[in-house]
C-alpha cells in the first residue's frame, strides 16, 4: 500500500530478531513477500523510522542489528523531550482542546501555568491523554485546573511550598473557579448569557455554577446590591 510513498514505523527500536531481519531484506532489495506468498513484490517506498530508545547502546548489547541500524540512519533528527520545549506545550494542548471539543472549549490561565510547570514524562502522548481527560471532565466548557491530573495540577506549586491536603487543594481550586467566573461577570457588566460565551460554558451551566456560590454564601457584587438580570 505503502508502494511509491512513504511509511512511518514506530518504536522501530522494540522490533524482534526476526522481524529486524526482514525489514532488513526489504530495504536492500526492495522487494518482499506477502504471508504464505511465494511471489517476491517489489516496491519504491521511503522509510521513516521512530524510537525512544539509544539505538546505538542496542546495537552494543546485541539487541538491534548494526546493519539495521545504518540502513535506517540516512538522516536523523533528535526531537528533544517536551520539557526542554516549553515553548511548545500551550499550542499543542490548544490543539489537542480544539480536536477533543471541536473548538467549543479553551483552558484558563491558571490552567496554562500548570501545563508549563509540569514536567512531561510522557512527553506529548501524556500532554494529549492529560488534555482528553479534561475535555471529557469539563463537558467540553471551560478547562479549569480541577480537570487536570493532580500531578499536573501541584505542578503548578512553588516546590518550596508544603504539600496542600486534598480538601484544601479542592477549596483553594473551588477559589481560583469562582473569581474566574465573578471577574467575567463584572467584565459583561453582569448580563449571565454574554459571560456563558466569554468563559466558553453554556448559560445553563453558568447559572448552575452560581447557584452553587450562592448555597456556599458567595454573590457576586451586583447580585449583593440587588442588581441581578
Amino acid at each position: 500500500m505503502a508502494d511509491g510513498g512513504t511509511i512511518f514505523l514506530d518504536e522501530v527500536g522494540e522490533l524482534l530478531p526476526d522481524a529486524q531481519v526482514a525489514l532488513l531484506r526489504v530495504l536492500q532489495e526492495r522487494e518482499f513477500e506477502r504471508v504464505g506468498g511465494g511471489r517476491p513484490i517489489h516496491v519504491d517506498v521511503r522509510v521513516i523510522a521512530a524510537t525512544n530508545r539509544d539505538l546505538k547502546a542496542a546495537v552494543a548489547n546485541g539487541t538491534f542489528r548494526e546493519d539495521l541500524f545504518y540502513r535506517l540512519n540516512v538522516v536523523e533528527l533528535n526531537v528533544p523531550p517536551l520539557r526542554e520545549r516549553q515553548e511548545d506545550i500551550l499550542p499543542l494542548a490548544a490543539a489537542f482542546i480544539e480536536r477533543f471539543t471541536r473548538g467549543k472549549s479553551r483552558f484558563t490561565e491558571a490552567v496554562g501555568e500548570c501545563l508549563e510547570r509540569y514536567g512531561w514524562p510522557g512527553n506529548v502522548r501524556e500532554l494529549h491523554n492529560a488534555m482528553e481527560r479534561a475535555a471529557l471532565l469539563s463537558g467540553g466548557e471551560l478547562i479549569l485546573p480541577e480537570h487536570l491530573p493532580a500531578r499536573v495540577r501541584l505542578a503548578a506549586q512553588l516546590p518550596a511550598s508544603p504539600a496542600v491536603p486534598e480538601t484544601a487543594e479542592a477549596e483553594r481550586l473551588g477559589e481560583i473557579e469562582r473569581q474566574a467566573i465573578f471577574q467575567a461577570l463584572r467584565k459583561h457588566n453582569h448580563n449571565r448569557t454574554e459571560t456563558a460565551k466569554a468563559l466558553g460554558i453554556s448559560r445553563r451551566a453558568l447559572l448552575y455554577k452560581l447557584q452553587r456560590f450562592r448555597e456556599m454564601g458567595f454573590e457576586p457584587d451586583a447580585a449583593r446590591n440587588g442588581v441581578v438580570e
